[in-house]
């Protein structure tokens, strides 16, 4: 690729995240505004129009807010939730989250320890984690023998550290991977079936925001594992927290 080619492509590719930005920016105001005329059904709709031009926690959070004032408490928990995925440490979220669930009276999802740990940092913080720390953990074993040098024991223990960084980090990411599969109910009363169709025997009836773990997928039905037990539950009907 010449010179003028490159130049070219990341001058396409900076206008076109401006672009994104922009309209991210143009949907949130319009969210802004609308949310404070009270017009919350039309708020929601801009804050996800913002959201998915450019997914940001604020952004999600003002969407969780639109969606429970329009009586959408499962839509609400999503979007929160959704908000933590980015940003963990958003207070604004984590807040809401507690309030909507004491209301709903639902609980938060169970999660595994390695799924707990991944929450320590955003998802693409563990993934720069991992590639940092091994290549510390290359590097000290690897120069000294490259400028023909001894290891000394600062080094091993350099690459030993790195080494434990880089595990650390990986289990953590499978953790996130986990996470994905988590998900809640959107619709109030919603049916968990036996079978992926709509003549399918209702197993349980499921509170909106009540979480869940999908297990597979079979056309418009997802199969959850839920407290209630475990069945089929209409894609419309199920949000996971990261699509």
């Amino acid at each position: 690729m010449s010179r003028r080619h490159f130049i070219f492509l990341f001058a396409l590719f900076l206008a076109v995240e401006l672009s994104r930005a922009n309209s991210a920016n143009d949907f949130f105001a319009q969210g802004v505004a609308l949310e404070r005329a009270g017009r919350f059904p039309e708020a929601a709709a801009a804050f996800e129009k913002s959201a998915q031009a450019q997914p940001a926690a604020g952004t999600l959070v003002n969407l969780g807010i639109a969606e429970w004032q329009r009586g959408h408490a499962g839509a609400a928990i999503l979007a929160w939730e959704q908000a933590r995925w980015i940003d963990p440490f958003d207070a604004r979220a984590e807040n809401n989250l507690k309030f909507a669930r004491a209301v709903a009276q639902v609980d938060e999802p169970q999660l595994k320890w390695f799924e707990a740990a991944s929450l320590w940092l955003p998802p693409d913080a563990w993934v720069w984690l991992a590639g940092a720390s091994l290549w510390l953990a290359v590097g000290a074993l690897t120069l000294p023998g490259f400028f023909r040098r001894r290891k000394s024991g600062w080094q091993q223990a350099l690459a030993a550290i790195g080494l434990g960084i880089f595990l650390a980090a990986m289990t953590a990411n499978v953790g996130v991977v986990s996470r994905t599969n988590l998900g809640f109910v959107l619709k109030k009363n919603a049916s968990l079936l036996l079978t992926p169709t709509r003549e399918g025997e209702v197993v349980a009836s499921l509170n909106t925001g009540e979480p869940a773990r999908r297990l597979r997928t079979r056309g418009d039905y997802f199969f959850i594992r839920t407290a209630n037990g475990t069945g089929w539950i209409a894609r419309d009907a199920f949000g996971l927290v990261n699509k």
